[in-house]
């Protein structure tokens, strides 16, 4: 059974980036260092309490109050990445799941852990600062070909949660849109308007996904 074996949760603060152009140092603010928390751990629709975001207009909300992602993950990327001792949370994630990807992932699932209520909300979109925080530049480049993405959920009930709780599937009204598929769509078939338009349809997509997925298909009309 899909089980969560690890909670993060991180606070902005500023590090220091030696660029690999010039050398130079430049520092940066991000709350994307996460770290574990130790027993219980309150969710609301805001998200984990004591997670932060550096960016707003990015990050957080309520349809990205939670990312997760698979632990499954983490013995492909170690040693592609020359990281053996990389933790959980090191996609900056706050819940990393044993048993789920983004194959058996479906927007729109509801997911039930103990106290708390979920729902798939969208494939997560990797940034530039995954890879500053490892000091590969192509990170995000690597995660978008291969789609090990993670998701993002909304919290439809609060609660307590900690590691260790069983997920359980309450419902997966769109069985046909894995996270692996709607992120395929949007980075890889930017011309598939009639895909792009079902998936907007999705009535359980954030509402940030919708707004692009729609943005794409005025622009295509427009040619």
């Amino acid at each position: 059974m899909p089980t969560i074996v690890s909670i993060q949760v991180g606070r902005p603060a500023t590090y220091v980036y030696e660029r690999p152009t010039d050398g130079k140092a430049q520092a940066w603010r991000t709350a994307f260092f996460k770290e574990p928390v130790s027993g219980s751990v309150a969710l609301a629709d805001s998200g984990v309490a004591g997670d932060e975001q550096a960016d707003h207009e990015n990050h957080g909300g309520i349809d990205k109050a939670v990312l997760a992602y698979s632990a499954d993950h983490y013995a492909y990327w170690r040693p592609l990445l020359h990281l053996p001792d990389m933790p959980y949370g090191g996609f900056g994630e706050n819940l990393t799941i044993v048993g789920l990807d983004e194959t058996t992932v479906c927007i729109g699932d509801r997911w039930q852990a103990g106290e708390v209520a979920f729902e798939v909300s969208q494939p997560r979109q990797p940034c530039w600062k995954m890879g500053r925080r490892w000091q590969i530049v192509d990170l995000p480049k690597q995660v978008i070909q291969n789609g090990k993405s993670g998701w993002y959920l909304r919290v439809l009930n609060s609660g307590q949660l900690a590691s260790g709780i069983a997920i359980d599937l309450v419902s997966r009204p769109r069985p046909a849109w894995t996270i692996a598929r709607a992120s395929h769509l949007l980075y890889h078939e930017p011309d598939n308007v009639a895909g792009l338009q079902e998936l907007a349809d999705i009535p359980e997509l954030s509402r940030a996904w919708r707004e692009e997925l729609l943005d794409r298909i005025a622009r295509q009309q427009t040619f």
